[in-house]
């Protein structure tokens, strides 16, 4: 995309915005392309900057960079995102295909937990969410309810680590195969469950907890340690707890 001038991206980004993904930031652009993501446009205000940070961050990228990056002025990027990130980096990307994603979930034999978030609520916390499936190479990350989980927020507050592991919105009736274990006070401790690699873990949101209907469906309910008195835990530290305890990336 080197030969795209600044006027040409910007009417490009116009016509592409609807439907893509924003991709808000140099390490969200650096991760969708370190997993694949088909991105249509990168612009930024001050390309040698990035090249830079590019060179002393992920270095593997920077030549890809170097040739896509298209510079456009200051004020033009301003009109582009609601808030400029502080790299100056913006790209827009394809969201991924649901039968993508279906059959990704579907794959047997699965290797790692899928995580299931039941009717979240906040957008941050998803993001928080999907970053630490990546990170712990979980397959994926499936919700239930209202939120979109590839909504911008979220996709901001995820880092461009969308792209790393599989993330889509489901039924309960849609779950790809697999015991289910939901976090619950009510449950054993984890720490004497073994976890299957092909489990998937359900948890509830930070209010409400996990809804009757998710509830009934587990296989087996689980408990984090916690001290008396403590009412809970954030939502992406039960998470994280619970990838944990599983194993992680080998």
């Amino acid at each position: 995309m080197n030969d795209v001038d600044p006027a040409s991206a910007l009417r490009l980004w116009h016509a592409s915005a609807p439907g893509a993904v924003v991709l808000d930031g140099f390490h969200a652009l650096k991760h969708a392309l370190r997993f694949g993501a088909d991105v249509r446009l990168a612009v930024t205000s001050d390309k040698e900057s990035v090249l830079a940070l590019a060179a002393e961050l992920a270095d593997d990228l920077t030549g890809a960079l170097r040739r896509s990056l298209v510079e456009v002025p200051a004020d033009d990027l301003r009109e582009l995102v609601p808030k400029v990130h502080p790299t100056r980096v913006a790209a827009l990307a394809v969201r991924r295909g649901r039968p993508e994603n279906l059959a990704a979930l579907a794959a047997a034999p699965r290797r790692s937990p899928v995580v299931v978030l039941d009717n979240p609520r906040n957008l941050g916390n998803v993001g928080a969410v999907v970053r630490l499936a990546a990170g712990f190479g979980a397959t994926g990350v499936v919700t239930t309810g209202d939120l979109d989980p590839w909504h911008p927020n979220v996709v901001r507050a995820g880092a461009g680590l969308h792209f790393a592991t599989v993330v889509e919105r489901l039924a309960p009736d849609d779950f790809p195969p697999g015991p289910l274990y939901a976090l619950d006070p009510e449950g054993a401790d984890i720490r004497s469950v073994l976890l299957p690699d092909d489990a998937l873990l359900a948890f509830g949101s930070e209010r409400h907890g996990l809804s009757a209907e998710l509830r009934a469906r587990a296989d087996t309910l689980l408990a984090l340690p916690m001290r008396p008195q403590v009412s809970s835990y954030n939502l992406a530290t039960s998470v994280a707890m619970a990838l944990f305890h599983w194993g992680g990336p080998n």
